[in-house]
């Protein structure tokens, strides 16, 4: 495969090396080789597998909208961009291309995901989130945050799941769900240690995505790795 990354940032650089490792061919964009997606033309993307965008935000939006207008396939790990979903499921539908995207490509956290459903499902506690990550991190509570809060109102609808974020030197990244009852407390914790098993997803993501048309969300098809 000859895969493209979009941002040149930590997480993004290391994408670049493990799908190497992989046996990948790898090109590497950072923000100002691509503002407002203008090196994702026809011409540049050809003979591109799959794009894997780790950017900020508004450039994941227009890095999508470009790959998909082109019905490229387009693995995302930023996040901060969910309500243009809607727009990039309908342009990716319409154009037969592909859209992979996730709030964390980790494995250990997919896992982490699981064992939150199911720890919702209990009835008369009271829980809460805390995530720590880098002081560069843009968003703020995490996208893995947000997504462990959706998943307990899911079980329990309308309940108050606060959460706590906090942004220390070079964090990799932790996240702890909290379940406290009159009686006793139960923690699900999940703490990165570096950024290679967020990398090592995306990568794997990209293998997945190589060839198909649609939209998934990364918990949807991590099973099939």
């Amino acid at each position: 495969m000859l895969i493209l990354v979009l941002g040149k940032g930590k997480t993004g650089s290391l994408v670049a090396e493990v799908a190497r490792e992989r046996g990948h061919g790898v090109r590497v964009l950072d923000i100002n080789e691509n503002q407002q997606a203008s090196a994702l033309t026809a011409p540049n993307l050809a003979g591109v597998d799959v794009i894997v965008d780790f950017t900020a935000p508004e450039a994941a939006v227009e890095n999508m909208r470009a790959v998909l207008s082109l019905g490229g396939r387009i693995v995302v790990g930023t996040t901060g961009w969910y309500a243009k979903l809607p727009d990039m499921n309908a342009l990716a539908i319409k154009r037969g291309a592909g859209l992979l995207y996730g709030t964390n490509f980790s494995i250990g956290v997919q896992k982490l995901f699981r064992l939150t459903a199911e720890l919702a499902r209990l009835e008369g506690y009271e829980f809460s989130i805390t995530e720590t990550h880098h002081t560069t991190k843009l968003d703020a509570p995490s996208g893995t945050a947000v997504t462990l809060k959706e998943i307990i109102q899911s079980a329990q609808p309308g309940i108050d799941v606060p959460v706590t974020s906090h942004r220390i030197g070079d964090a990799k990244g932790e996240h702890v769900v909290t379940a406290k009852s009159n009686v006793d407390v139960i923690e699900i914790r999940h703490d990165a240690f570096s950024r290679r098993g967020f990398a090592l997803g995306a990568v794997r993501a990209a293998e997945w995505l190589n060839g198909k048309s649609g939209v998934w969300e990364f918990r949807e098809i991590f099973d099939q790795l």
